[in-house]
């Protein structure tokens, strides 16, 4: 069993960034949640006494105005940049002392060191005396960080380096002071920014991504740890203007107030919540959109699939051979047109096609390429592409071999979703027998998938041309997923929407039913996992081995999450 950490008044945190800001405002408040010992890092100096002249004053035009006076009388002239530079060494230090003096009032105990976390050496040197005094650090707490906020184009390398080393060369500096094993705590602060990404933020978004993935391998190595990224919104201090809070407001990004947001903190250190490496809290930052260009591009985006990337792939086998489902290919083509747009929602595709599937077998391809086109811009904010997932076989005669395609729209805001008129929820008790729970592998009605896929969890009600079925789907790890992450196109979903149309099937024609082609699919929500949701199948047509439906997923009171409009598929005997 593993020992859950505690914090009492031995515990020593050495504290990266620790000494101003928000950094310093969480550490107070985790004194006064319980008297520690904390060892401050900074890059400021700290003044023991400060000069005469400043000593009583607080008026930032006046103490501008004595540091003046004071270049003056030792015969220099005060530039602006000089005076600015005085008082900004004033004023840190002072802000430093008052973090000292809050931590003490609260019963705790503080250190500062003025050093740069990416110097390794000095870092290591400095604090072993403080080490001596104060006893084994049993935490860290990875707070500092910089900005360069610039578009990539603009950004210099050195911009870059500064960014990302005092985050990430930040992190390896100290634990290569203070080994893993010995910490009950490792508290990364990180950011919105490299969970959801920024514009203007791609270096700090990579070293926050960096810090987050260093949690989890940090947890997983040592799991009697207490391991945490926390990525962080922007909060409510004075780094935040009130033309920025206006500029989040329109993109309804929520300001964390100091005392939330410290107090968020203290709770993700209590013993229940040991096992959770990342916590997101704030919202996402959404980017701005501006005006569409015009100009309609093409794009080539090339992908080697393999078995061991996509475990979930073990659960869709057709065969005897694992089978990509038709709605990971979608997905792929989803989501890479979303990457291109980020702003922009999916809403629909239309025209899909399954020309050869991909069976993951000796014919797999070396690699798969999808190309996009982009088809059509529109001055209501919606983008369409033509997508096209095709490969080629160096021994293959024929040149290539297409497998997928669709049209697919993306849209600024996605309208309100309808409302499916024919919904009914009402239990059935004259359900066949064969059809009824369990419905996956073990059942009489044999729905092939395993794990990843299982959601329909009773038939409702049943007529030859509709059925109706509740269904609830539990999330599955982002490494089940592979290659094929859920974004706002959920595919795992999606595949188990079509499985009442296979029990319809099965129940009247003893027959089984996968995908060729579909007319149009919208999406209006997304279903959220762990939640009861219904599908509700009607059949359109059923000739020779061919069959067309419309599958409309909802609630309980009929409001559409999603709907297939022309769906068809092509049915195979079962013996």
């Amino acid at each position: 069993m593993i020992q859950t950490a505690q914090i009492s008044q031995s515990s020593v945190f050495l504290v990266s960034g620790g000494a101003k800001g928000i950094t310093a405002e969480c550490v107070i408040r985790m004194a006064q949640h319980q008297p520690s010992k904390f060892i401050l890092l900074g890059r400021s100096s700290i003044m023991k006494d400060e000069p005469d002249w400043a000593k009583d004053c607080f008026d930032e035009s006046e103490l501008k105005k004595r540091i003046m006076e004071n270049i003056r009388a030792q015969g220099q002239k005060p530039t602006p940049m000089e005076v600015q530079r005085v008082f900004k060494t004033i004023a840190s230090s002072r802000e430093i002392h008052k973090s000292l003096l809050a931590i003490e009032q609260a019963g705790g105990q503080a250190d500062y060191i003025d050093v740069d976390v990416t110097d390794a050496l000095a870092l290591q040197q400095k604090l072993a005396t403080v080490v001596e005094r104060m006893g084994p650090i049993t935490g860290i707490i990875h707070g500092a960080g910089v900005l360069a906020d610039k578009l990539i184009e603009k950004k210099s390398e050195q911009d870059f380096e500064t960014v990302y080393a005092t985050k990430v060369k930040g992190l390896e500096n100290l634990l290569s002071c203070v080994s893993p094993g010995q910490l009950d705590y490792l508290v990364l602060f990180s950011s919105v920014a490299g969970f959801y990404g920024n514009i203007g933020q791609s270096d700090y978004a990579i070293a926050n991504e960096i810090l987050n993935k260093s949690a989890h391998l940090v947890k997983q190595n040592h799991p009697s740890c207490h391991v945490v990224a926390i990525n962080w919104g922007p909060w409510d201090s004075g780094m935040v203007t009130s033309e920025l809070k206006k500029a989040f407001a329109k993109r309804n990004i929520e300001i964390i107030p100091i005392p939330v947001g410290t107090n968020m903190l203290v709770k993700e250190l209590d013993s229940a919540n040991q096992e959770t490496a990342q916590v997101v809290i704030g919202t996402p930052l959404e980017p701005v959109l501006g005006e569409l260009n015009p100009e309609l591009r093409t794009y080539r985006i090339r992908r080697k699939l393999t078995l061991d990337a996509n475990p979930f792939l073990q659960d869709h086998i057709i065969g005897g051979y694992p089978v990509l489902p038709a709605t990971c290919a979608v997905a792929w083509i989803i989501n890479a047109c979303e990457q291109l747009y980020p702003g922009y929602k999916f809403f629909s595709y239309t025209n899909f096609k399954v020309l050869k599937g991909i069976i993951f077998n000796n014919n797999l391809a070396s690699e798969y390429v999808l190309d996009l086109k982009e088809i059509a811009k529109t001055n209501d904010g919606s983008i369409e592409f033509e997508g096209k997932i095709w490969s080629k076989k160096e021994e293959s005669k024929i040149p290539y071999h297409e497998h997928y395609r669709a049209q697919i729209k993306l849209v600024r805001e996605i309208k309100s979703a309808p409302t499916y008129e024919s919904v009914n929820v009402e239990e059935d008790v004259e359900i066949p027998e064969q059809i009824k729970s369990p419905l996956y592998q073990a059942g009489k009605c044999t729905l092939f998938h395993g794990p990843s896929f299982w959601g329909v969890k009773r038939v409702l009600n049943l007529t030859s041309t509709k059925i109706t079925a509740a269904c609830r789907w539990s999330s599955i790890s982002d490494r089940q997923q592979g290659q094929f992450t859920i974004q706002t196109y959920n595919p795992y979903i999606a595949d188990l929407q079509t499985h009442a149309n296979g029990i319809l099937i099965y129940a009247f024609y003893q027959e089984e039913l996968l995908p060729s082609q579909s007319e149009k699919f919208e999406q209006f929500a997304m279903i959220p996992p762990g939640e009861t949701f219904y599908v509700s199948t009607e059949l359109k047509s059923k000739v020779n081995k061919n069959v067309i439906v419309d599958m409309i997923a909802h609630n309980r009171e009929g409001q559409i999450y999603s709907r297939w409009l022309g769906w068809k598929g092509t049915i195979f005997p079962l013996w």
